[in-house]
């Protein structure tokens, strides 16, 4: 290897990623093991399965990131793992993985906060692919993600000001929930993408919560408006007395694509507006959300008007992957921060105040 590799260890939530990165950028390796399937029958992620299963796979993950990489041990200068937020038993299946190996290989060990890896999935690039537009301070970030929406004003590295937050749901939660009520499954993201894209009809108003001219977000108002709204579709459908009866496929996307449309607007005019308010040079978009490509078009378009490049991770890198945890942990390892044995789960760890 040309560079020293972080080795990373993401499992926070349902995802179980192991990635080796050279020089906290460049991909070595980038494993995933997702449990989309696991919980689609429950329409939402059970705890303890995602525990269980993140114990299930966490050494083929890694046994598998070995072989993509064709490193060794003598390559890897630390070890970085989430330590929060997260699910805490999915959490510390993946920190007491991360302390075993660097008590055995004698590395260090690196906590890194699951909401600064979707920040710095920003700065990765792909074997084999030309340098790609690194993020120039000062920078605003969009995380999005399905249990996490807020914006942040970066001055520099590993530095933080919160900008705005969700009052009450993540723009993800939401997505899920109302993908349920169209009855199109788990997880709705994606889902009500796919669905909103095959719409015909694009007239559907839901409400927006604007909060006055704060940057703060709330999406559980929208949640109640879209079950009244779903309500009153089946009843126009003649559906009322029929629960189990899906709801006409032009109806679904229509109500999907009207759904999508109050969301992102919601989340590009506050992006925009706090991007242009800091006098950003740059604007960054992470967490699972910023795969929906309605949104990533909408913030494109914007940004492009404001004169600031838009930089948003290929989609897989958007979602939970061991690929970012890399990117910040050689961050912080590069700033001389070291984690203890005593390192432990951090259920709620917020990425910064105001």
């Amino acid at each position: 290897m040309s560079g020293r590799l972080t080795l990373a260890i993401e499992s926070s939530c349902d995802e179980t990623g192991i990635a080796l990165i050279e020089d906290g950028r460049r991909i070595v390796a980038n494993v995933v093991a997702s449990q989309t399937a696991l919980h689609a029958p429950s329409g939402g992620i059970v705890p303890e399965v995602a525990a269980r299963a993140h114990l299930r796979w966490i050494v083929p993950v890694l046994d598998e990131a070995w072989a993509d990489a064709g490193a060794t041990w003598d390559d890897v200068e630390a070890i970085a793992v989430t330590y929060g937020p997260g699910l805490a038993g999915s959490l510390l299946v993946g920190i007491n993985f991360a302390k075993a190996l660097a008590w055995v290989h004698d590395k260090p060990l690196v906590g890194v906060n699951h909401l600064e890896g979707h920040v710095y999935a920003a700065w990765l690039r792909d074997p084999g692919e030309p340098e790609p537009l690194e993020p120039v301070f000062p920078l605003v970030a969009l995380v999005v993600s399905g249990g996490h929406t807020f914006l942040a004003e970066m001055r520099d590295h590993l530095t933080y000001r919160l900008l705005g937050t969700t009052l009450d749901d993540a723009a993800g939660e939401a997505f899920d929930k109302v993908g349920r009520l169209l009855g199109l499954g788990y997880p709705g993201g994606p889902a009500i993408g796919r669905a909103a894209e095959s719409a015909t009809r694009r007239d559907r108003v839901f409400p927006r919560a604007w909060l006055g001219d704060s940057y703060d977000l709330s999406f559980s108002g929208l949640k109640t408006a879209a079950r009244r709204i779903v309500t009153e579709a089946r009843a126009d459908a003649g559906l009322a007395a029929a629960p189990e009866a899906p709801l006409p496929e032009d109806v679904v996307a229509e109500l999907a694509w009207g759904f999508q449309d109050s969301v992102v607007d919601v989340l590009a005019t506050k992006t925009i507006r706090a991007t242009a308010a800091t006098g950003a040079r740059s604007l960054v978009v992470g967490g699972g959300v910023a795969a929906n490509t309605a949104l990533r078009a909408r913030l494109a378009g914007e940004a492009d008007a404001l004169g600031v490049p838009l930089i948003v991770p290929r989609p897989a890198l958007c979602t939970d992957n061991g690929a970012m945890i890399g990117a910040a942990g050689a961050r912080r390892f590069g700033a001389g921060q070291r984690a203890g044995m005593d390192l432990d789960a951090r259920p709620s760890l917020p990425l910064a105040t105001r």
